[in-house]
């Protein structure tokens, strides 16, 4: 199969199932277990009901808890297949695969996951690609390690050949490579011929180093959907206006501007006077749906409406997110799909 062959499918195109690990006590869930557990129901509940789920689980124990749990709630079990493997934590969307279509089949991209950064332990999540391939899940799939940190979180593509990312994550990893190397490298690995960058907006909570999946996210028909702050006495306002003026500043490869859906923003969440990252950005894509998080707050049904037209055509379903938020991540953080015809 020729180069040319290869694309990085954007998440709205079909899919075959999402990739999830259920939280346990051995995990940093362990304080908030049953909490955490609830969203994950709602989530696991959401996403049957458009598509099957591929759920990781550390041993038989965890798989007997979660399916309690799923089955209590009468979630429809024939479309959840539980996978065991071993996982310092949840955080799917950075440590599972980044899928390109290759040709007829597919390469999984195995980037070096150091759990943003050396922040956490990341031993096991870091082996996940390679201990799930193994298991044949992915059918002849092809797996490609890759000697460089980067996390699903800190990625967006069209599907067209065009990346958006953020600087501070990206040099925050690589401190000694310019923009144009990271540029070059990021456009070689994931098949990609234009590589956008914000250089503005950061979510207090987040511990990520600003990923592109809590700020901004590409929608069908040259569109970004990015999370804005109307409170102009909120610490983000000033930092989410300039990250609202290079998105408007951006062009598509057509040399028009994008069609821009800004998302409300919700109230301040505390948890023991910390802020916690509470962005409507952080969604996740389903074949017929979207799923996104809910904060309890009066701008969720706010967010619902925005998504909405930007994604004709998808139910919008809100999951319970509090209880994730308090881990520094949300929805997507949590998620990773899985294109249509890999699963084996």
């Amino acid at each position: 199969m020729t180069e040319s062959s290869v694309r990085f499918p954007a998440e709205w195109e079909p899919q075959s199932a999402i990739l999830i690990a259920w939280p346990h006590a051995g995990t940093d869930w362990a304080d908030r277990l049953d909490a955490v557990e609830t969203t994950y129901v709602a989530l696991v509940a959401a996403i049957v009901r458009f598509q099957p789920v591929l759920i990781c689980v550390a041993d038989d124990a965890v798989r007997e808890q979660a399916q309690a749990r799923l089955a209590a709630a009468g979630v429809a079990l024939e479309r959840v297949r539980f996978v065991a493997a071993e996982y310092d934590d949840t955080w799917l969307r950075d440590s599972g695969p980044i899928t390109l279509r290759d040709g007829d089949g597919f390469r999984l991209l195995d980037f070096c996951f150091t759990a943003w950064g050396g922040k956490f332990e990341a031993g096991r999540d870091d082996l996940l690609v390679e201990a799930l391939s193994a298991q044949g899940l992915f059918g002849d799939a092809k797996r490609q390690r890759i000697d460089f940190a980067l996390e699903g979180g800190g990625i967006e593509t069209d599907g067209k050949g065009t990346l958006l990312t953020t600087w501070q994550c990206l040099h925050e990893r690589h401190p000694q490579a310019s923009r144009d190397a990271l540029s070059a490298k990021l456009a070689s690995w994931l098949a990609q011929d234009r590589v956008l960058w914000l250089d503005n907006g950061a979510l207090e909570g987040d511990d990520t180093d600003a990923h592109i999946d809590t700020l901004a996210r590409f929608a069908p028909g040259d569109a970004i959907v990015f999370q804005a702050c109307d409170d102009a006495h909120d610490s983000h306002h000033a930092g989410l206006a300039a990250m609202a003026a290079e998105i408007a500043a951006l062009r598509t490869r057509d040399g028009q501007p994008y069609r821009l859906f800004p998302l409300p923003w919700a109230a301040p969440i505390l948890d023991g006077g910390r802020r916690l990252a509470a962005s409507y950005a952080n969604y996740l894509i389903l074949n017929e749906a979207v799923l996104m998080p809910a904060y309890g707050d009066p701008a969720d049904a706010a967010a619902a409406a925005v998504l909405a037209q930007a994604y004709p055509g998808r139910e919008i379903v809100q999951v319970p997110c509090r209880p994730l938020i308090w881990q520094n991540g949300s929805l997507h953080c949590i998620t990773m799909q899985l294109p249509a015809g890999l699963l084996g």
